[in-house]
């Protein structure tokens, strides 16, 4: 594809223009007007790496719970991982953790992505013969729907070109990040769409494509990205992000580009989070950066009211799925709005 083909296919509209100038908006706030400690941060910070990853590993299909991440990254440095989703766990965490410690010194470059998918997959044994290297086998894209059937999303690069299509997209994305040509954002949206389409490794892509996010828009910026959870917000909506990709999917390599549903997406995503971000200047409440599910899980309990998993299916009536539940505790005990009693199955939740 052509540097004049990546730029055509971005359509500005009016909501397209007015979502970025609310993004903006707030990314200045947070520039001048943030006063939180750097203890307060710092925890957000380390809460953050875990929701982002168990949002990231979750979407690919592991089963583990926030709390039990964060059970399990505490134990890390005695204990490897074992199981697949351990393993992906622990990769994940840290290519995270090392982007929000370090991205004002990594760069948007082929050896480093190759860097970050070996830091990806370093645990993962079934991958160690390919980490860190361009796929060489196609590897067709799927989603599950409702039903659990498979469903084909779109046929990625052909491995020979992975390597030319990548250098294509990378150049012109930090050319435009250098000019200012196109509105950064924009350009991330593009660079992403496009990493995803291309498909570049055997297996990571998913994971690998929300890491990268969380580095650019740090590198364009949005300081506020590592203490709200882009990658949870896009597990919330993970049915609208599959739908933007393939809808845009459809006119890829095409006379017809056009990356606007996913641009959509992609904004309407990010004004969540700039929206969760905003509370946490805005006011001294915990609550407030909680999203719908855990709001409606945590006003099941009144004042010395003790629950556990099973009451709470009970009370909403087996609508949501107990995993969903479990996250929403571990979350409620994270911002201290709930304690936990008792141990394992026996576990009990009181507000403090």
């Amino acid at each position: 594809m052509s540097k004049n083909q990546l730029n055509q296919r971005i359509k500005l509209t009016q909501s397209i223009l007015a979502s970025i100038g609310k993004i903006d908006e707030f990314k200045g706030l947070w520039q001048g007007g943030i006063k939180l400690s750097p203890q307060i941060l710092g925890r957000l910070k380390q809460w953050v790496i875990i929701t982002s990853t168990g949002a990231s590993t979750r979407i690919e299909g592991a089963q583990m719970t926030d709390e039990e991440i964060a059970r399990f990254l505490r134990g890390l440095k005695v204990k490897a991982p074992k199981s697949r989703d351990e393993q992906g766990v622990a990769g994940y965490a840290n290519l995270i953790g090392r982007i929000f410690d370090n991205w004002r010194t990594l760069k948007l470059s082929e050896n480093w992505i190759l860097q970050f998918h070996s830091i990806l997959l370093h645990f993962s044994k079934k991958d160690q013969i390919h980490k860190g290297k361009y796929k060489s086998g196609s590897n067709t894209v799927v989603m599950f729907n409702k039903q659990g059937e498979q469903v084909i999303l779109f046929k990625p690069t052909a491995p020979y070109l992975v390597k030319p299509e990548m250098e294509t997209i990378l150049n012109w994305t930090n050319k435009q990040l250098k000019t200012g040509e196109v509105h950064p954002l924009l350009v991330v949206a593009n660079f992403i769409f496009e990493f995803l389409a291309i498909h570049p490794f055997k297996d990571g892509n998913g994971r690998m494509s929300r890491a990268l996010t969380n580095l650019l828009l740090l590198k364009i910026g949005y300081e506020y990205i590592p203490y709200v959870s882009l990658d949870e917000i896009i597990e919330e909506t993970k049915t609208d992000y599959y739908l933007a990709l393939r809808a845009t999917q459809k006119n890829h390599k095409t006379n017809h580009q056009d990356i606007t549903p996913w641009v959509k997406y992609f904004l309407e995503a990010l004004l969540v989070q700039a929206n969760r971000a905003r509370k946490i200047i805005e006011e001294d409440q915990p609550e407030k950066l909680l999203s719908k599910k855990q709001l409606e899980v945590y006003h099941l309990f009144s004042k010395g009211k003790t629950l556990s998993v099973a009451d709470i299916n009970t009370l909403l009536r087996g609508k949501m799925p107990q995993p969903t539940i479990k996250q929403a505790l571990s979350r409620l005990v994270k911002c201290q709005l709930l304690e936990r009693i008792g141990q394992a199955r026996s576990s009990r939740y009181r507000k403090i």
